[in-house]
């Protein structure tokens, strides 16, 4: 028997670090917007004739064998002992699989690119595993259960809740947040799609980086209540309802105004969530005109991020990428699955 599964990874537009509980709850009018790409993780599973799990992963390049005897829970959950393969062996857990399953798998997403890859990879490998065992699948519960892994390997606060669905729904998404629920309204539209992937070009920077903590020292602030972390995330809220107001009216020029608007009001937030390599390379491109700004990957910012243009030629952005030794990656907007 064998299983494959893929999901898409997100870019997220706008809303980012407004989709952790209670910020939600906290500020008005919150609503994070984002995008499932054709940059995919995916899951492979087999049955096989080991006391134990296989694990390929194409992300370390790397092979992993462990005996179904020394996958305890403490040593799974508690312990750092099996540090790389932690998050996949506690997904595993949730299904009480210790034998006889090999795994091939890949986040879709270079490391640290702040494209929630490894969130992608997680509810891809929960949703193959229902299919696998047999097990009932609910979204909302797979997004929940992986969330609540995730979060505790992260070891800093709650993880957000945005970065799961675009690869269990695909489309383009507004995801809310309300009292004890999450609501996904699918916004796609064949012109949207036209509209993003003309505007928006996806840049990894080649800078490997841990949006999280970033995200986390803004998410101590606010609690901190600092002012200008909670009315920079206020902003960032008004700032993304816009954008959902503007998105649902067509008014794609608005749109894309108030995704670079979020973009330079996030690095407000945080003096890490962007570089000066990328700030750099941005001064230069909007010398050439039509360049509205960037928008970092990651609410804490990663190592990509989108340029957000109106009409600017493919060829000086390819010939700016290249000459900061950056590089464009493929950036489709999914259908809705």
């Amino acid at each position: 028997m064998q299983v494959t599964n893929q999901g898409s990874v997100r870019v997220d537009l706008v809303g980012g670090t407004l989709d952790i509980e209670p910020i939600n709850l906290i500020i008005k009018n919150v609503v994070t917007l984002n995008v499932a790409t054709g940059l995919k993780a995916s899951v492979t599973l087999s049955k096989i004739a080991f006391d134990g799990i296989e694990i390929h992963s194409k992300d370390y390049d790397k092979s992993y064998k462990y005996a179904s005897a020394d996958l305890t829970e403490d040593r799974v959950v508690y312990s750092k002992e099996f540090a790389e393969m932690s998050f996949v062996l506690q997904i595993l857990r949730l299904f009480n699989t210790t034998s006889g399953l090999k795994l091939e798998l890949s986040s879709g997403a270079p490391a640290g690119s702040g494209l929630g890859g490894s969130s992608a990879m997680g509810v891809t490998l929960y949703r193959a595993m229902c299919n696998f065992t047999g097990a009932n699948y609910d979204r909302l519960s797979a997004v929940m259960r992986v969330k609540a892994v995730e979060s505790r390997i992260l070891n800093q606060g709650m993880a957000g809740y945005q970065d799961y669905f675009p690869a269990l729904t695909g489309g383009v998404l507004a995801v809310k947040g309300v009292e004890g629920e999450i609501k996904i309204e699918q916004l796609y539209s064949d012109e949207l799609k036209a509209v993003l992937e003309k505007h928006l070009t996806l840049i990894s920077s080649g800078q490997s980086r841990a949006s999280g903590i970033n995200n986390w020292e803004v998410y101590k602030a606010f609690f901190d209540k600092k002012p200008e972390v909670v009315n920079g995330l206020t902003r960032i809220a008004e700032i993304s309802h816009a954008t959902y107001l503007a998105l649902k009216a067509q008014d794609w020029d608005e749109m894309l105004k108030n995704i670079a608007l979020e973009g330079l009001e996030r690095e407000k937030l945080f003096p890490g969530i962007t570089t000066e390599k990328i700030r750099q390379f941005t001064t230069e491109l909007k010398s050439f005109g039509n360049v509205l700004g960037l928008k970092m990957c990651g609410a804490g910012g990663g190592g990509c991020f989108i340029l957000v243009h109106k009409g600017l030629d493919t060829k000086i952005i390819e010939e700016k990428v290249k000459a900061h030794g950056m590089s464009i990656l493929p950036f489709i907007v999914e259908s809705p699955l």
